[in-house]
């Protein structure tokens, strides 16, 4: 049995639960009175989220277009798939390696940038192992101050721990500010980027 948040693939914020029937018919669910002692209705609170399982279906859906628009050279490495189902594993094949082209140009950006310190995997030959969600130190500069100087450059990253406490008070840096954080998807360009790492250069021309 899992219970999978659906979050953070371009849908709404909502919660599946499934497991064999069997289990979840003997469990005991904490259900209103009315609702039906057989799964999966007993697991229902009330009034289903409509408007979620919506989002759900359209979210599915636009993953599974780009598999059928990007997605047809991928396609010889699912046999066994058809329909919808091949094009989410396209889909999903396609986001993967785009996500190597983003993450290797955002480490070609901080790279440039003496004083820059990379946290996590800065190997190219180890993209696999990551995603373009790099975070960073600079020296003494403060990372509230990096963000908001990128944000004013209409640039927009994140600082502080990104809520993974344990992290930056195991790395020393939670009474430093934390990291920055910038966070590419398959939406953004590495044109963005390139212009990410220039506005960082310009920052560290007029420091220094």
């Amino acid at each position: 049995m899992d219970c999978a948040p659906q979050y953070k693939f371009y849908g709404p914020h909502i919660g599946v639960l499934y497991g064999k029937y069997d289990l979840l018919d003997r469990l005991h669910a904490y259900k209103v009175r009315p609702a039906p002692v057989d799964p999966p209705g007993k697991y229902e609170t009330g009034t289903q989220n409509h408007e979620g399982i919506a989002g759900t279906l359209a979210a599915v859906n636009y993953l599974a277009e780009i598999g059928e628009q990007y997605g047809k050279s991928y396609e010889g490495r699912f046999p066994g798939l058809s329909g919808r189902r091949l094009h989410l594993k396209a889909g999903m094949t396609v986001l993967r390696e785009y996500d190597h082209v983003l993450g290797a140009a955002i480490l070609d950006e901080l790279e440039t940038l003496p004083g820059v310190h990379i946290h996590g995997i800065a190997d190219r030959d180890r993209l696999e192992e990551r995603v373009p969600t790099v975070s960073f130190t600079w020296g003494d500069r403060h990372p509230r101050d990096i963000a908001a100087a990128l944000g004013e450059r209409g640039i927009y990253v994140w600082d502080g721990n990104y809520y993974a406490l344990a992290v930056t008070e195991r790395l020393g840096l939670e009474g430093k500010g934390g990291m920055v954080r910038i966070g590419a998807v398959h939406y953004n360009t590495v044109e963005e980027i390139r212009r990410l790492g220039e506005a960082l250069r310009v920052m560290a021309l007029r420091a220094g």
